[in-house]
């Protein structure tokens, strides 16, 4: 059966995260609607990342078998027909090889977190950033994030109901750049890594921004990764201003 792989696009608001879950909505469950209706009884397909409720996607990766070898942009149209009027979009399909993995084969995810700073409540942004009253210190945030780039055990980050095996994971980057708006201030937060614990990336954002209101001095975030402790962490922050931006591979399935 040919292999293609999938770029996807998706406002996480209405879905209940990415995998499929009985008796509620679901991007997963949205493309193999979708699938379905090009080649009833298409298997499961497999995905990158498994975002959570109200996490968004600029650049999910997905992979299907299907029994006919689709020319991959007619494959995307098709796709994007039956989508509607779900905020789903097939951005790209690629042959693949038989070995290409979404998940096995990625070798780093890149995540962006986006925190509007204002008195007004969101209007136009509502649901697609986290929304604070007051600004922050980018540099202190900054400072504090350098503790957390490298190879650390970060439990103190983790879900409780995460299930990965280890906490052990390496950050490789941690970026945040402040941009002056009307009426506010735009923190955007850039994180990557090979992979991610569940809901490390909203733990990390969420202890910053205690950081950027002056409510924790930048080396308790140091002391917080290193107790190991879940209630050491900060709030974790709402999923709307999450985004899965990318997924790398040895080559790009997409170029």
């Amino acid at each position: 059966m040919p292999r293609f792989a999938l770029k996807i696009d998706y406002h996480g608001g209405p879905f209940a995260g990415w995998q499929r879950q009985s008796g509620q909505p679901s991007v997963q469950a949205a493309v193999e609607a979708a699938l379905g209706r090009l080649e009833p009884g298409v298997p499961g397909i497999s995905a990158a990342g498994r975002t959570d409720a109200g996490v968004h996607a600029t650049g999910q990766v997905a992979h299907c078998d299907l029994a006919r070898d689709w020319d991959p942009f007619r494959l995307g149209e098709a796709l994007n027909h039956h989508l509607r009027p779900a905020p789903v979009a097939i951005l790209a399909v690629a042959r693949v090889a038989d070995d290409f993995h979404a998940r096995f084969s990625a070798r780093m995810r890149h995540y962006r977190f986006r925190l509007i700073a204002r008195r007004a409540p969101l209007t136009h942004d509502a649901g697609l950033a986290w929304r604070v009253p007051g600004p922050l210190d980018a540099e202190a945030m900054r400072a504090a994030a350098a503790h957390l780039v490298g190879h650390h055990d970060f439990t103190t980050f983790r879900s409780t109901l995460c299930q990965a095996k280890s906490p052990l994971k390496t950050l490789d980057a941690i970026t945040i750049t402040e941009t002056a708006m009307a009426h506010g201030r735009d923190y955007v937060f850039t994180l990557r890594a090979r992979s991610f614990l569940h809901n490390q990336v909203r733990s990390i954002v969420g202890t910053l921004e205690r950081v950027g209101a002056g409510a924790w001095p930048p080396d308790r975030v140091r002391d917080v990764l290193e107790a190991r402790d879940r209630a050491a962490c900060g709030p974790v922050c709402p999923p709307d201003g999450l985004y899965l931006t990318g997924v790398t591979y040895d080559a790009d399935p997409f170029a």
